[in-house]
């Protein structure tokens, strides 16, 4: 990551964390715990080229900040620093630059309501359908390397899972899914090719968004492209893109920490793989304990405003810490264990603009397939490398492993399932 400063950084974060820090990415609930310790609730942050933003820390804060959409503003418009940072700012696919800014998630107000109940409408599809179809990617990718008695369970099954089944939920043709898993990762990274991967999956796009509008099928671009809100193609594409990313990384990664949590921690090996608690609740407790969504971008305050222990000024740029609300002291308060039952982590954010019902019960669906299905195959898996030696992608917005290493009895597969990805 590039770190010439892009701006002139305000006193208030002369001495900031910088979030592209090697040690956020290894160790991101210290980095939190430290922040909190030293400044409270909301703590000042550096992004790359050292532009400054409020790291929201705490879980009512959170819920405030998210709640008044009055103060807070999506709209990117209003960030006083828009008009000074390059094009090339390797960050912006995450926050509204250039044409991204058309999307739903920077949207306010009436045309928010409205775009969202049509990105809800065209995500709810049949459910049973979905988990069938979860259930068969699944196997057909354990079936490709059941065999060989070693995996890496990243590229070869938890990342590959959801781009299959998202992909076939919105529409994707099945060989555009390489493309589509190296466009999002190599975007949400952060690093020197963020731009040029945002331009190779807005183009994958818009052939979905051509085909959507020539012939609409029963899929999402498909209920989106006619729905009655009257999408322009430039917002059909921008709302379709979110729905691929967020679906693919944010399930991808919880996939992957929780079957990490379960190599690793007893507490989710009985979980998971002794079937203390049923699947889906046991993957609610990877949500409190280690969520692949850490940090979610871009508030823009419309006035001088007060938030924790600091005054911020009009046209700042928050961040919504959602890994550090999920163990703030103030809701979790027994020794850091996550709260059984409860769903008041903020995983999937919160307000208007968090996450859509039908978008989590996908995600859930995907997950609980994804785990089940590898348990059944595979129950004797067995992590290849030290905990310790495992390594996690850089960037700030996603927690994911680089790869998790593991070892089992090969199958009893006479022979392996086409490969999906060739």
């Amino acid at each position: 990551m590039n770190d010439t400063p892009l701006v002139e950084v305000p006193d208030s974060h002369l001495d900031a964390f910088r979030l592209g820090d090697p040690r956020y990415a290894t160790d991101p609930a210290q980095i939190f715990t430290e922040l909190r310790s030293r400044h409270g609730a909301v703590a000042p942050v550096l992004l790359a080229g050292d532009v400054p933003a409020w790291l929201v820390l705490g879980h009512r804060e959170i819920q405030h900040v998210t709640a008044d959409t009055a103060t807070f503003t999506r709209n990117v418009a209003r960030w006083r620093l828009r008009e000074r940072l390059p094009a090339h700012w390797p960050l912006w696919p995450m926050l509204g630059g250039g044409e991204s800014g058309a999307a739903l998630l920077y949207t306010e107000g009436e045309e928010h309501r409205r775009r969202s109940a049509a990105v809800a409408h065209a995500l709810d599809g049949d459910l049973l359908e979905f988990r069938a179809r979860c259930e068969q990617f699944a196997e057909e990718l354990v079936e490709s390397f059941a065999a060989d008695g070693e995996a890496d369970l990243m590229s070869a099954y938890a990342l590959r899972l959801p781009i299959l089944a998202v992909g076939w939920a919105m529409g994707f043709p099945p060989e555009r899914s390489n493309d589509l898993l190296e466009s999002v990762t190599t975007m949400l990274s952060g690093g020197p090719d963020a731009i040029d991967a945002q331009q190779r999956l807005r183009r994958i796009g818009l052939d979905l968004v051509a085909e959507a509008r020539r012939a609409p099928g029963n899929n999402v671009a498909g209920r989106l492209a006619t729905h009655p809100v009257g999408l322009t193609d430039h917002q059909l594409l921008e709302d379709l893109l979110v729905v691929a990313t967020a679906g693919h990384q944010t399930t991808g990664n919880w996939i992957g920490n929780a079957l990490r949590l379960m190599l690793t921690d007893p507490r989710y090996t009985d979980s998971f793989a002794r079937g203390r608690l049923p699947v889906g609740q046991a993957l609610r407790e990877v949500l409190w304990e280690d969520t692949p969504t850490q940090v979610a971008a871009g508030r823009w305050t419309t006035r001088p405003v007060e938030l924790g222990n600091v005054r911020i000024p009009a046209g700042d740029m928050l961040l919504l810490g959602l890994a550090a609300a999920n163990s703030d002291p103030a809701i979790r308060p027994l020794g850091g264990r996550a709260l059984r039952g409860s769903q008041a982590y903020l995983s999937y954010s919160h307000g208007p603009h968090g996450c859509p019902n039908p978008a989590r019960e996908m995600a859930e669906t995907i997950a609980a397939a994804g785990i089940e299905v590898l348990l059944d195959s595979l129950p004797d898996l067995t992590l290849s490398s030290a905990p310790e030696e495992l390594r996690w992608y850089p960037g700030v917005w996603i927690r994911g492993l680089q790869s998790l290493p593991v070892s089992f009895t090969p199958s009893l597969y006479t022979g392996r399932a086409p490969d999906p990805w060739s």
